[in-house]
């Protein structure tokens, strides 16, 4: 039986939180999942107990207690490495699948290319944390910067939001090129969620289909 990481990676507002909850509801009666797997919903940062922990400190740290950017760099390091050690790693070797709200796409891509910070550094620190571990697909929510900012509207931002529009349009650029790099399923985000939705499961059935031995 064979395990299986998907990923949703994308900027916020691009509306992973809802495609990972239809997902959720969708994979165990699909028939894609093999009989007896379970599926394992989960996020980065905070997927384990560790993991929440870190999540507070990096999204909403104590007042002028914000970790700088090296700081910031490795406790999101540190947050991958016990996720694949406590979660991942294990689901994966009992056949289960494993469906994340980000991965290591979402460090290169507001660490490095928002935050400027050497990319060299951050996959070494990648190949560390995720100790060989990587999805086997990685869905990006391709969402225009001015959408997103649309989108999130009034909503109280959180330390990465706040960094500002010059910031996200970097980090924008950064999942545009990582998803070329890694040749990631783009799908266009700027439509109803139904409707990325069954893009997703189409894409998702396909390369099933070539991946089956």
């Amino acid at each position: 039986m064979t395990g299986r990481f998907l990923v949703l990676e994308g900027i916020d507002g691009c509306g992973k939180t809802t495609q990972l909850r239809y997902l959720a509801d969708w994979l165990p009666g699909s028939g894609l999942m093999s009989h007896g797997a379970t599926l394992h919903c989960t996020r980065e940062p905070g997927g384990t107990p560790l993991g929440q922990s870190l999540r507070e400190l990096l999204l909403n740290p104590p007042q002028e207690s914000a970790p700088a950017p090296i700081a910031e760099l490795l406790l999101y390091a540190a947050d991958r490495a016990q996720h694949v050690e406590q979660m991942i790693r294990p689901a994966l070797e009992r056949g289960d699948w494993v469906l994340s709200d980000r991965f290591s796409g979402s460090t290169l891509a507001y660490q490095g290319y928002g935050r400027g910070l050497d990319l060299q550094t951050i996959v070494d620190l990648e190949r560390i944390a995720t100790a060989g571990i990587a999805p086997d697909i990685t869905f990006w929510l391709d969402l225009p910067l001015h959408e997103s900012l649309k989108r999130r509207g009034t909503r109280a931002d959180d330390r990465i939001e706040a960094e500002g529009e010059a910031f996200l349009a970097r980090v924008s650029q950064g999942f545009q090129r990582l998803s070329t790099e890694r040749s990631w399923t783009a799908v266009t985000a700027y439509q109803s969620a139904d409707q990325v939705q069954q893009v997703i499961r189409a894409r998702l059935r396909d390369w099933l289909a070539k991946a089956l031995p």
